[in-house]
């Protein structure tokens, strides 16, 4: 029986698609990011539904967070988190992360509190499947092009923190950084914390460096640490104080991200559980 042109087309690809998995590096790597996202927008579908029984409300992040939990057992990622007990404050807080990639999600997912919200950019609201589910999650969006936009929703997130017992997830370095650091923090999470008078806490999560990479095009599995910090109080700071929060916030988080970058995969500094 003879093949058709495109009958010998897919043999091919079938046969050579396994190969190049294999043997390209970036060929992994795109492949790698194209299932994740298409999977977490197929995820979304299901949740749409689910999440519009309740509405727009907080709660429904807890059916987003049961539904990506699994994705790090897809792509052998270990997550060891530390720190949990620093989590352990009943009155609403600021969690305040460093922003490597999209992966940053996973982190999240694993740790997130209960009531707890992130703070994310108005284009996402616009990203199908996954920006209406994220709407329904309470996700709390800003246009960051536009500061009185912005101050304007931060103000409501003040008033919605201590009124509906809500805590807010904030990116402080205000986009992804791949440059193994961390970039200068914007001030609108500290000036939150300050207007609510609620604490800032600082969650650092190692650097990504050994099994993914966007530049070099790598996607390997891995561990990523993820460290919860004790909280920093803002009771009796004012606006003036900001800069200075942020300044010593970041200090804080740096140190422990530089320290989490030198240790050995399993070694366990101490003092840290």
């Amino acid at each position: 029986m003879e093949l058709s042109v495109a009958q010998w087309l897919l043999v091919i690809c079938l046969v050579a698609f396994p190969l190049l998995y294999e043997w390209s590096i970036t060929f992994k790597y795109f492949c790698k990011m194209a299932f994740y996202n298409g999977w977490i927008l197929t995820l979304a579908i299901l949740a749409i539904p689910i999440c519009a029984v309740r509405g727009r409300n907080v709660e429904n992040m807890k059916v987003l967070r049961f539904m990506l939990l699994h994705i790090k057992y897809l792509y052998g990622i270990k997550i060891e988190v530390r720190g949990w007990e620093n989590f352990n404050i009943k009155e609403p807080y600021v969690v305040v992360s460093n922003h490597q990639s999209s992966l940053d999600l996973l982190g999240m997912m694993e740790i997130l509190p209960g009531r707890c919200v992130p703070i994310a950019k108005r284009e996402l609201m616009y990203a199908g499947t996954a920006g209406l589910a994220c709407w329904l999650a309470g996700v709390i969006f800003i246009n960051r092009k536009k500061t009185d936009d912005a101050i304007s929703v931060m103000s409501e997130a003040a008033e919605t923190m201590l009124k509906e017992d809500v805590r807010v997830w904030v990116f402080p370095e205000g986009t992804r950084n791949h440059s193994g650091s961390l970039l200068p923090f914007k001030r609108g999470a500290f000036h939150l914390a300050v207007q609510a008078q609620v604490p800032v806490i600082p969650v650092v999560m190692s650097s990504y460096k050994d099994f993914y990479s966007k530049k070099d095009r790598k996607f390997a599995t891995g561990k990523c640490t993820v460290r919860i910090l004790p909280g920093v109080p803002t009771l009796g700071l004012s606006p003036d104080d900001v800069p200075d929060l942020t300044d010593r916030v970041r200090g804080l988080m740096l140190d422990a991200f530089s320290q989490m970058s030198t240790e050995r995969p399993g070694k366990e500094p101490g003092g840290i559980h």
